[in-house]
C-alpha cells in the first residue's frame, strides 16, 4: 500500500514538472517573440526628403542612414534630396539597421548635340549618353524629308539644356482607298486600272468555270471593301 502511495505522488511531481516545464518554455517562446517585435520598427518613406530630414527621422526609429557616395541626376528630385532607399519604406527592420539612400543631384545640364538628321532612336541613345532626357516628340508626315529621321529640336545644338524636345518625320502619307469589288470583270483590265494607281497586281491562277466567259475574275484578295494602299499587293483569279 504504501508502495502504491510513493508511486502515485511520484507520477503527481513528475506531471507537475512537466506542466511548469511546458508552461515555462510558452512564456519564454512569448517572451522571445515579444522581444524580437519590440526591436523591429517600419521604415519610413524617405524619397524627396532632405538629408538632414532623412536623417533626424532615421535617428527617431533608432535606425542608421547611410548616404550612398555617388549623386545621381535626376529632374524630378531636386539636389541634396533622397532618389531611393533600401529597404523600401514600410517594411519591416531590426533598430540599429542601415538604411542607404541615394541623393539626387538635380536637373543635369549639359550643351545640346545636333540632332539633325539623326534616327530617332540615335537620338535618344545620344541624349541618353549626355545625361539629359528627351521631352516632347513631336511628329509630321512629309515626302521631303527620309521617315523616321529628327527634322528639328529644341533648343538648338550648344545650348545649355536638360531636356530636349524632337520633331520627327514619319513619311509621307499613303492614300487610302477601299478595294473595289472585281469579281466578274475582265482581269487584265481591272489588273490595268490598279496597276495605274500603284498597286501590285498579279494573276495567281486560272480557274476552270464552263459559264463564265475566259478571263473574267473570279476570286480575289483582298475581297472588295477592305482598305488598301498604293503598292500593296493584289491577287486576282481569273477563269479559262
Amino acid at each position: 500500500m504504501q508502495l502504491k502511495t510513493r508511486v502515485v505522488s511520484y507520477g503527481k511531481i513528475l506531471l507537475l514538472a512537466g506542466a511548469l516545464a511546458v508552461t515555462f518554455l510558452l512564456f519564454a517562446a512569448i517572451a522571445m517573440r515579444v522581444a524580437i517585435t519590440a526591436r523591429q520598427v517600419t521604415v519610413p518613406d524617405l524619397v524627396g526628403r532632405s538629408i538632414a530630414d532623412a536623417t533626424a527621422l532615421s535617428m527617431q526609429l533608432d535606425l542608421q542612414l547611410r548616404v550612398d557616395e555617388t549623386p545621381r541626376p535626376d529632374p524630378k528630385v531636386p539636389a541634396g534630396h533622397v532618389l531611393g532607399q533600401e529597404p523600401t519604406a514600410g517594411s519591416a527592420a531590426r533598430r540599429q539597421r542601415s538604411v542607404r539612400v541615394w541623393v539626387s543631384s538635380g536637373t543635369h545640364v549639359a550643351l545640346a548635340p545636333s540632332l539633325l538628321g539623326e534616327s530617332q532612336r540615335t537620338a535618344e541613345i545620344r541624349v541618353a549618353q549626355d545625361g539629359l532626357t528627351i521631352g516632347t516628340v513631336s511628329e509630321i508626315r512629309s515626302g521631303a524629308y527620309p521617315p523616321d529621321v529628327v527634322v528639328a529640336q529644341d533648343p538648338p545644338p550648344s545650348t545649355q539644356t536638360a531636356e530636349i524636345r524632337l520633331l520627327v518625320n514619319r513619311g509621307e502619307d499613303r492614300a487610302i482607298y477601299v478595294m473595289p469589288d472585281l469579281i466578274g470583270l475582265n482581269g487584265e483590265r481591272a489588273a490595268d486600272v490598279m496597276r495605274i494607281r500603284g498597286f501590285r497586281v498579279s494573276i495567281t491562277a486560272q480557274s476552270s468555270a464552263s459559264a463564265i466567259p475566259p478571263g473574267v475574275v473570279v476570286r480575289q484578295s483582298p475581297a472588295g471593301g477592305y482598305q488598301v494602299h498604293p503598292g500593296d499587293p493584289i491577287a486576282l483569279e481569273v477563269s479559262r
